[in-house]
């Protein structure tokens, strides 16, 4: 039996949170005299009220949560936040529900897929909206996969545990504050971005919404060129902090409390990450040099960018990499997947997966060679036991059926091939473009049919979640428990 009062108090909570963010969009609305000061009212009291009566009926005197109920606490969340988070887009836009609902979903798993355009024109009001819930979203996603996602054990993610195996109520106050350190970081690495883009050139407004959704690796920009619309530094700056938002933020706290940078760079996630997108710079980088006659500089800076962008799953635009030619665009679909390292704010398939199957085929190898031979899996000095593999073969299969879900459907609504798979790879990766000519970098998704724009929603929040945590609803036995 499921016991919904601590998941509405949760919920409760969690909306009001979410209104008092509502109220600095409101303030801007406010003292500029721009729009959207009298629709951010509404949304607020809409939210504060349902906040209210759910922190009404959710209050008990015991509140305890069982695995069970994280697993609901955790797709609840997040699918009932944008709901109410979207209320903004459809007051102050004048769209439907279901793209309010498509741009807030995007936006909160740090998607960076629209279908608003005319940004440079808008009310400044909804872009900081948009940016703050890319913002929110990325430090909601790290406290998740740090806390939450370990004690549930999915997708492998047991291997970046906090504690000992057993979660319990002792642990729960160094769970806390190893989420406090973790926002510490985060508003910390906020503000040298903010700072840093204001020296590349941005105004305050610009600097501050950069700042939110590049760190957040979410991708929204104030302007419909994107970062294009920005100066060369700017994009140096937008690639360093991408990759810094890539990187596990266990990490971060971890050198801060040793002041030792030894964690960092000893880390085998870190050190994958860092080949990956050095490797892949510099191939494309040659690649533009040798082919469309870039110098060396503007190659590794667009290039560098771009790269960063996919793999991050950022999603900026930095020209329109789909027209550099057969080799990028085949290298670009494959990092939309691979993701960076676990713990940081990326989606995709997470480079720790990557290098545990290396290990796996390596400790195969070796037991064709010597089959009588002994071989101990290990990753990072840690040994890799059955369950990690288990839950790590299980996501892989579930990311690749999930994409080949989305996809078909797509294509059963009569898009055409190159937007139904890249959709259906940006959605459940959270990368943000696709390609092709509808939703690639220079395009976006409002001509899509409302129908496509919820499965894409869909998409989004499994990928975020780690497929698993929502898939595990749609089973009998998790009701039966």
């Amino acid at each position: 039996m499921v016991n919904f009062r601590p998941i509405l108090l949760v919920i409760g909570l969690v909306l009001s949170k979410l209104a008092l963010f509502m109220y600095i969009p409101t303030l801007v609305a406010f003292f500029t005299g721009t729009g959207g000061f009298l629709e951010f009212g509404q949304s607020v009291a809409i939210t504060h009220i349902v906040a209210f009566i759910c922190l009404s009926l959710g209050r008990t005197a015991t509140f305890r949560l069982g695995v069970r109920d994280m697993f609901l606490i955790t797709s609840f969340v997040w699918t009932i936040a944008s709901a109410f988070a979207a209320l903004p887009f459809v007051f102050i836009n004048h769209i439907s529900f279901t793209d309010a609902y498509f741009e807030t979903m995007s936006g909160i798993t740090t998607t960076g897929s629209t279908v608003l355009s005319g940004l440079d024109a808008m009310a400044p009001s909804i872009l900081l909206w948009r940016s703050i819930l890319q913002w929110l979203g990325g430090i909601g996603f790290i406290v998740m996969a740090v806390a939450v996602l370990p004690m549930l054990n999915v997708g492998g993610m047991r291997l970046f545990q906090t504690e000992s195996s057993d979660w319990s109520d002792k642990s729960s106050p160094r769970a806390k504050t190893v989420a406090k350190n973790i926002v510490g970081v985060y508003l910390v690495l906020t503000g040298l971005c903010l700072v840093s883009y204001l020296f590349a050139g941005m105004n305050l407004f610009d600097a501050i919404n950069h700042a939110f959704t590049t760190l957040s690796t979410g991708g929204y920009s104030t302007s419909d060129g994107s970062m294009n619309h920005f100066s060369n530094s700017a994009h140096w700056v937008g690639t360093i902090f991408m990759f810094l938002g890539g990187l596990p933020f266990l990490l971060f706290v971890s050198v801060l409390r040793n002041k030792k940078m030894a964690p960092l760079y000893k880390d085998a996630q870190v050190r994958g990450f860092t080949i990956l997108f050095l490797t892949s710079s510099v191939i494309i980088a040659s690649w533009l040099v040798i082919r469309d006659g870039y110098s060396v500089l503007d190659a590794l800076r667009v290039s560098m960018f771009n790269i960063v962008s996919v793999v991050t799953t950022t999603g900026f635009g930095l020209e329109d990499f789909t027209a550099w030619g057969a080799l990028p665009t085949t290298l670009f679909a494959f990092l939309m997947m691979a993701g960076a390292c676990s713990g940081s704010t990326s989606g995709g398939i997470k480079i720790f997966r990557f290098q545990i199957a290396m290990t796996l085929l390596h400790k195969q190898m070796m037991k064709l060679i010597h089959p009588s031979g002994v071989f101990v899996q290990r990753y990072n000095q840690r040994p890799v036991n059955d369950d990690i593999v288990r839950s790590l073969v299980a996501f892989g299969l579930m990311f690749f059926i999930t994409i080949i879900l989305v996809a078909g459907g797509l294509s059963a609504m009569g898009l055409d091939p190159v937007t139904s798979i890249s959709g259906a790879i940006t959605a459940v990766a959270n990368v943000g473009p696709g390609m092709g000519s509808v939703i690639g970098p220079t395009g976006n998704f409002a001509p899509l049919p409302d129908a496509a724009k919820w499965l894409l929603s869909v998409g989004m929040l499994m990928g975020r979640l780690e497929i698993l945590t929502i898939l595990v609803l749609f089973f009998p036995a998790f009701w039966r428990r």
